[in-house]
């Protein structure tokens, strides 16, 4: 038996559960940030700081608005998907389209949902390792994802990752970005980053 605090219990080996059971301990655990490799190792993260908080809401915010003139499906980063490489991940947003929502049962809709969305926003935060955060996104792309951005406000550097496995790399927060295809239409200006 494993147990942190006074609410994870786990009678089995952590790396072991079947997707059911890691729903049922992340329920159970709601106050931690779970989530789970391709290895199937459980990977128990740090909450944010004030600082990476607030860019996750601008990012989430945007899209939101986009959204509800484009239609699709918007998720904060409590939202869990169960990735086709046996990961279960969270994005600090992300956007799926109806198409893509569509495959997904009523029952699926309610826990995990077995889709990678068509575009992930991460917010590189201080606990976090940038080759880590790297490699997160890489996993996003290969599992499905169309369009990736991982922001790295302490070099002020943007990561985009693309479907044809391109990466761009944007200097600076001066630049706006967009949706491309994938989101035709939605733009965010890095300078909405700055806490002032």
């Amino acid at each position: 038996m494993i147990a942190f605090g006074h609410k994870i219990e786990i009678d089995k080996n952590p790396n072991n559960l079947t997707n059911e059971e890691l729903f049922d301990f992340c329920v159970m655990n709601k106050s931690l940030r779970i989530e789970r490799d391709a290895n199937q190792n459980l990977l128990i993260m740090a909450p944010v700081g004030g600082g990476s908080g607030f860019r996750e809401l601008e990012f989430l915010t945007e899209i939101n608005i986009w959204k509800r003139r484009n239609g699709g499906i918007s998720f904060s980063s409590s939202t869990g998907f169960f990735l086709p490489n046996g990961a279960m991940r969270s994005p600090d947003a992300c956007w799926v389209s109806a198409e893509r929502w569509a495959t997904v049962s009523t029952e699926q809709r309610e826990k995990f949902p077995p889709i990678a969305p068509d575009f992930v926003v991460e917010v590189r935060s201080k606990t976090d390792g940038l080759q880590t955060t790297k490699d997160k996104m890489q996993e996003w792309i290969e599992n499905g994802v169309r369009l990736a951005w991982l922001i790295d406000v302490h070099n002020q550097q943007t990561f985009i990752y693309r479907e044809n496995g391109s990466i761009e790399i944007i200097e600076g927060f001066d630049k706006i970005l967009n949706g491309e295809n994938i989101m035709a239409g939605f733009t965010f200006d890095l300078k909405q980053l700055e806490i002032k």
